[in-house]
Formats: structure tokens, C-alpha cells, sequence
């Protein structure tokens, strides 16, 4: 069974105050990016399809670097319908499709799994959970005509789950009649079709208004706890090899003795990064014995390192990493290495940041015998068991 995903990402944001919610910052992070990394986090998901508005397509775009499930960025239309319309077009032939608010950032892959699963025999599938407020039924000036009995009650969310010619069918039949609705669910049970509510199990709020951002970051803060780790490594010189760190090739430089393009500088990064997810050291998962890493590219077995620490529910956050050697002047290089690890890590630049320094002639380093890379590396794990918030 195949699964396709809309993120829709093409609100006009009226009450944020002139910025864009799904450009917000969120913990470090653009709103609409987390949703993004729990869609391509779900195993259940084959592939996305992003809507977004002619406004911010580039910015959008520039998210959507490095989602692998990518199909299509398509611009939405002015009625949250339109916009779902647009999505549909776009997606391949497929079994089930989930539609998702990007910006409800909350969302896990775990919760989008449950709804997938709870959606396979073909029954529509809301996000959703009981009602923790009283709601009242009002009339002319705000007067309550109703008290319905919370029991009954349920506030609903994303992703929402139909089968993919259900929901095209409810579309086309809201479009035929002139029918505009809040959610994609009540179209499909206008179609007589059953739809249930699945509680995906953690707080998953929309992003409307500055204050809900301070909301989201308390619960993100709750859900996650950050760990540092540190990576040391040093190589000799060897003068029959070209000189790689940070993933940058410098020339007329002498390389460096090791098992792999012996980067010193990323094969700290990738030290630290497994420090502090708990998860050994580089030794533990690319052997010198293992003639699969002679020669390696070390900013791809940094990738490696990445999946390795996605499946612990981690991801980086920052690093801070400084190179010692005498020689060469590394200084004219420093900007590009950056850049190149910041991409391998799916980072801003600004959160990666490599120094260079000397040994001042002491010891070996000193007598430029090789290099030496020190990391701090800090990444931010999802709780195994998460506080109830």
C-alpha cells in the first residue's frame, strides 16, 4: 500500500503580526520544518507533496532541501480547499493520502504512523483527542443557546487519512456543489463515508498567533533533552596523499596517514557526534580492518552517522570544532569548510563554526609531524519516555 502526504504550507498567517508562522523560529528551527522531518521520518510515508504560497516558494523550497520523499512543491490557492486540490494533482498514484496543517509542528512520525495504520482498511482517520474545555453553542450577541456534553466531544487536528479516491471524490463533489469546509473530513463524510478520530498521544497545536510559538517551545522542550559530546583525532602527514578536511580538498598542502581520505577534522565531528548520542566511537562503526573504508570520503560516512543517530531519535544542533597544526594556512579555507559540513548536517552555517591554531613548535604537532581536531558536538534527543505534558 502506497501513501502520499500533503503538507500544506500556503496560510496567510493574518494573526501572526506581519511574519510567517511557518517561517517562524521554533526552537532553532523554522515551524515548518519540523513537520517536514516527521513526514520524512515516517517509515509509513512513500512520498510529500509541499503547497506552499507564490510569496514564499523560495523559502520554502530552500526547507525542503534534503527531504529525499520530495515529489513535488506546488503552490496553493486562496481557500484551504484549493490548495489540498493542488496537492492532489500533484501526487502519483497511490493507496492512502494524509493531509497535514505544516503548521502544526508537533506532529511526530510516531503519531503519522498511527493514523496510517489505524487508516488501512479504508476508513477515514482524524488526528485528534477528547475535549479538555466546555464548549458552549452560542446565538445573536454571543448569547449561549447550547451546552453540548464533553463526553461526546473531540478536537481534531492533522494529518488526516482517507483513502486517495475518497478524498478526491469529496473534493470534486465540494467543488461541484460550491461547498467549503474547515477540514478535509467533513467533505468525505458528506460522502456518507465513515471517518473516526485517532489520538496520536502527544500535544499537537496549531501555530496561529506569536503566543502559541512560546506554547510549542515549552512542549518541544519537554519531548527532548540535549547532550554534548567530544571528539578528539590526529593523523600524521603523508606527502603521497592529497590533503582533505572538513570534506574541502586543499592543495599544495601535504595530506594526512589513515585509513580513509584521513579528514581530521570531520572524523572528530563525527566522533563527538557519537559521544553524545551514546553510541560509541568512530573505530566502533568504521574499522581500519574493514576494507569497505579504504580511502572513504569521511563527510559521507558523516551522512552515515547521521541515519545512525536519527534512529536513536537524535539530531545535531550545533558544532564547534578546531583544527592544530602547523601547517598549512588553513584560514583561507575555514569559510568553505563550514559550509561543507554545515550542509552534510543539515545545518545553518552559523551553527557550525571550525578554528585553527598552532601547537607553538611544541611536541609533535609542534614540529608539524601532523594534525590534531577537537569537536563539541551538541544534539538534541527525543526522550524514550517523555514527560506528560
Amino acid at each position: 500500500m502506497r501513501v502520499g502526504a500533503i503538507i500544506l504550507a500556503a496560510g496567510s498567517s493574518r494573526r501572526m503580526g506581519g511574519g510567517d508562522k511557518l517561517l517562524a523560529d521554533l526552537a532553532g528551527r523554522p515551524v515548518l520544518s519540523w513537520s517536514l522531518s516527521a513526514f520524512e521520518a515516517c517509515e509509513a510515508v512513500d512520498e510529500l507533496v509541499v503547497v506552499t504560497s507564490a510569496t514564499n516558494r523560495a523559502a520554502v523550497a530552500e526547507l525542503c532541501r534534503g527531504i529525499g520523499k520530495l515529489r513535488a512543491l506546488v503552490t496553493g490557492g486562496k481557500e484551504r480547499q484549493d490548495s489540498v486540490w493542488a496537492g492532489l494533482e500533484a501526487l502519483a498514484r497511490i493507496d492512502l493520502v494524509a493531509v497535514h496543517d505544516g503548521a502544526r509542528p508537533l506532529i511526530t512520525a510516531e503519531g503519522i504512523a498511527g493514523c496510517i495504520a489505524r487508516a488501512a482498511d479504508g476508513t477515514g482517520v482524524i488526528a485528534g483527542g477528547p475535549s479538555v474545555d466546555t464548549i458552549k453553542v452560542v446565538g445573536v450577541d454571543e448569547r449561549v443557546v447550547d451546552t453540548p456534553e464533553r463526553s461526546s466531544l473531540r478536537a481534531v487536528a492533522t494529518p488526516q487519512v482517507f483513502r486517495a479516491q475518497t478524498l478526491l471524490e469529496a473534493h470534486k463533489s465540494a467543488r461541484q456543489d460550491g461547498i467549503l469546509a474547515t477540514d478535509d473530513a467533513a467533505l468525505v463524510e458528506r460522502l456518507g463515508e465513515t471517518v473516526v478520530v485517532h489520538d496520536v498521544g502527544e500535544p499537537n497545536p496549531k501555530i496561529t498567533a506569536p503566543s502559541d510559538l512560546v506554547l510549542a517551545e515549552a512542549l518541544l522542550g519537554a519531548r527532548y533533552e540535549i547532550r554534548t559530546g567530544i571528539g578528539i583525532d590526529s593523523h600524521r602527514f603523508d606527502s603521497n596523499r592529497a590533503l582533505v578536511l572538513g570534506g574541502i580538498g586543499i592543495e599544495d598542502a601535504d595530506g594526512l596517514a589513515g585509513h580513509s581520505d584521513a579528514d581530521v577534522l570531520t572524523h572528530a565531528i563525527i566522533d563527538a557526534l557519537l559521544g553524545a548520542a551514546g553510541l560509541g566511537d568512530i573505530g566502533a562503526h568504521f574499522g581500519t580492518s574493514d576494507p569497505a573504508w579504504a580511502g572513504a570520503d569521511s563527510v559521507g560516512m558523516l551522512a552515515l552517522v547521521l541515519e545512525k543517530l536519527v534512529r536513536v531519535g537524535a539530531e545535531p544542533q550545533s558544532v564547534d570544532a578546531t583544527v592544530i597544526a602547523e601547517r598549512p594556512r588553513l584560514r583561507p579555507h575555514i569559510a568553505a569548510m563550514r559550509q561543507r559540513l554545515a550542509d552534510a548536517l543539515g545545518l545553518e552555517q552559523s551553527a557550525v563554526n571550525v578554528a585553527a591554531t598552532t601547537a607553538e613548535g611544541m611536541g609533535a604537532l609542534g614540529r608539524a609531524e601532523g594534525m590534531a581536531a577537537h569537536a563539541i558536538a551538541t544534539i538534541r534527543v527525543r526522550r524514550t519516555n517523555a514527560l506528560d505534558v
